[in-house]
Formats: structure tokens, C-alpha cells, sequence
């Protein structure tokens, strides 16, 4: 015996539409979260680091140096609100929070250790500290 199967094309159309995410047009998904990408040169004396952090602010950024570790965080807020005479249209507003910390092969002199940031890009001046020598003891 045959077996009928009732066919409809919006079955097909809307099925899985309410369980995905609907992206509004110029706000991140979670997919472009912010991130930290990073450049890391080692010169004769210090280490030089170029951080992209494009659509945060100066103030938001906040670095960390413990011997050889040294750690970048920020925070992006962004809110946008789209306004036509009185009413509001959208509003949309994106938080979050990055982090990133990398261990170099040398303690860095934090007290030397200068930072600037233009048009996105972090960069990190950070002079190797003088290594010491070790010295051997003798017993009695």
C-alpha cells in the first residue's frame, strides 16, 4: 500500500526560523565579538607589541605586566539608537569584554614599560630587564 505524505512549502520555510538568532543590520553577532590581535617583535633591548583593538576607547584598555607576563584587557560598549522625528526605530546596544595575556621569554622593566594608542592599534614598549647573573656559592 502507498503511503501519501502532505507536502508544504512554508513547513520547509519556517522551520528552524524561530530557534536561530536574527541579526539586526550593523550590530555584532556573537560570532565578531571583539579580539585582540597582536603582533609581538623582540628587539635588542626590549619587545615592541601592536595590539589591533579597532572600535575601543583609550580608557577602556587597561594592561597588566607580572615579570614576563603581560596582560590586555578592554571593554567595548556600543549603543546604537536610530531616531525618526520623536519615535524610536531601534535601539540596539553591544557590550563586551576582551582579554589576552601572553608570557615573553624575558622579565620586562614595568617601570620603563611605555604605551600609546592611535586610529585602533595599542603599542606596547616594553625594555627587557637587565638579567643577573647567578652567582655561585662556596661551602665551608
Amino acid at each position: 500500500m502507498t503511503k501519501l505524505t502532505r507536502y508544504d512549502p512554508l513547513d520547509d520555510f519556517f522551520r528552524g526560523f524561530f530557534v536561530r538568532p536574527v541579526e539586526m543590520g550593523g550590530m555584532p553577532s556573537l560570532a565578531e565579538a571583539p579580539d585582540i590581535k597582536l603582533d609581538v617583535k623582540e628587539q635588542e633591548k626590549a619587545f615592541v607589541v601592536h595590539a589591533e583593538m579597532p572600535g575601543i576607547k583609550k580608557e577602556d584598555i587597561h594592561v597588566s605586566i607580572d615579570g614576563p607576563v603581560v596582560s590586555i584587557s578592554a571593554e567595548r560598549k556600543e549603543e546604537k539608537e536610530v531616531k525618526e522625528g520623536e519615535r524610536v526605530l531601534r535601539s540596539e546596544r553591544y557590550f563586551g569584554k576582551v582579554s589576552r595575556s601572553f608570557q615573553l621569554g624575558q622579565d620586562i622593566d614595568d617601570n620603563a614599560a611605555s604605551a600609546k594608542f592611535v586610529d585602533g592599534v595599542l603599542e606596547l614598549t616594553l625594555p627587557k630587564k637587565a638579567a643577573t647573573q647567578s652567582k655561585r656559592l662556596a661551602i665551608d
